[in-house]
């Protein structure tokens, strides 16, 4: 992603974002440094989808979005899905296609108008789908997988677009602990091999603790916490945020675990 020298991955400025002329969230400001895992975590109804397709232009919105210094108000569609690959909750599965032919449309940004996939697009498809440990299913229907293997094929198909910044909604939503875990170690693991910024919604705060750098607490649309996991994980503020009881343990590595309280 060309841009502003040294510019964060993802600036948003005073965004308020929402549908049909209601905001959802209202005057956000959040900075992603280049090559972080930022996860943004809150109740249910707090904003967090809303402020990712917010990051991704896919909502109206009000204020500043910047990806990488530049303007996401002054990019194309074409250039926007180069710049950001957005894997959502709850993709929209066509009828009839293959999972490498899913993959695939992840390269559509970088096609010209009629040109057709080259034998580089397919190089990209495999090395995601290998990656994902796909490779075994490229030709199965795609609505003959499991949970699990859509979640990974969503993003294979976020991968292939080769894009400098990967906006996860819920990743492992209906995963269980192994695989959910699997999948959080395959993005770190990519994210640290190739220099890509990730930014999450994750409901376990847990996992949010243990796989991002920091946290984004959102409630009722606003940002009311934000920093390293051990500065936002409280139990006060979860209490006053989520009205839930709860102890914070720690991992010998010093990572806070929320634990729930009869």
């Amino acid at each position: 992603m060309t841009g502003s020298e040294g510019a964060p991955a993802l600036q948003l400025r005073g965004v308020s974002a929402g549908y049909r002329g209601r905001w959802v969230v209202r005057d956000v400001d959040v900075t992603v440094p280049c090559g972080a895992w930022v996860a943004v975590i809150g109740p249910n109804g707090a904003g967090k989808s809303t402020l990712l397709k917010a990051a991704a232009g896919l909502v109206d919105h009000t204020g500043e979005v910047l990806l990488a210094g530049r303007p996401l108000g002054a990019m194309g569609r074409a250039a926007r899905a180069r710049a950001v690959g957005y894997a959502p909750q709850t993709p929209e599965l066509p009828e009839g296609i293959t999972v490498t032919d899913y993959v695939l449309f992840g390269r559509t940004p970088h096609l010209g108008p009629l040109a057709r996939e080259s034998r580089a697009d397919l190089e990209i498809v495999a090395d995601a789908l290998a990656r994902l440990d796909l490779a075994d299913l490229a030709h199965r229907p795609l609505r003959t997988l499991s949970g699990g293997e859509r979640q990974r094929a969503v993003l294979a198909r976020a991968l292939a677009q080769r894009a400098d910044l990967l906006l996860l909604d819920e990743p492992t939503t209906g995963l269980d602990i192994g695989h959910a875990q699997a999948l959080l170690d395959l993005v770190d693991e990519l994210r640290r091999a190739d220099g890509t910024t990730v930014v999450s919604t994750l409901h376990d705060l847990t996992l949010a603790a243990q796989y991002a750098d920091e946290l984004v607490l959102v409630d009722r649309g606003a940002v009311v916490a934000a920093g390293p996991p051990v500065e936002v994980l409280t139990a006060d503020l979860l209490a006053a945020r989520y009205s839930a009881r709860v102890t914070i343990l720690t991992t010998p590595d010093g990572t806070p675990v929320v634990a729930p309280v009869r």
